[in-house]
């Protein structure tokens, strides 16, 4: 299934990105902390692609994600222009968290690997992620 919000294909969520001028520093590099806007982006389309919108979590049960911890390494450059395609990998899913293994690639190069622990929150104390999003994930990202 493609649509807007990316497409999941081989048990990843793959969604575009283009490097834009204010996405890299002065020599043309992607400035590194940018990398983690595109990793928040994808993660977001992801729940956007299973038919969450965060916005209404938020708003009709109070219910947001927050990373936790995230863990990134650096490979390679990216660079203006750049074709980029982020692929998102839930890797553990638990009552109140979720793991994710992203990778920013440009083609067949892996440029970048963030490991991502994101906590579901309601008024910032932890909550069951709820039963749709849990199911939505199970089916799309790990085998029965």
């Amino acid at each position: 299934m493609t649509d807007a919000a990316g497409q999941v294909r081989d048990g990843a969520h793959i969604f575009p990105v283009r490097v834009y001028y204010e996405d890299t520093d002065a020599g043309g590099v992607v400035y590194h902390a940018n990398y983690l806007k595109f990793a928040e982006r994808a993660r977001t389309d992801l729940l956007r692609f299973l038919g969450v919108e965060q916005s209404r979590l938020a708003a009709d049960d109070a219910v947001v994600f927050a990373v936790r911890r995230c863990v990134v390494d650096f490979f390679k450059p990216a660079r203006l222009d750049d074709d980029l395609e982020v692929h998102s990998r839930i890797t553990g899913l638990k009552g109140a968290s979720l793991e994710a293994e992203q990778s920013v690639r440009r083609g067949a190069d892996e440029l970048v690997r963030l490991d991502v622990l994101v906590a579901c929150v309601k008024r910032s104390r932890p909550v069951r992620i709820p039963a749709v999003i849990t199911s939505a994930l199970q089916t799309h990202f790990f085998e029965n």
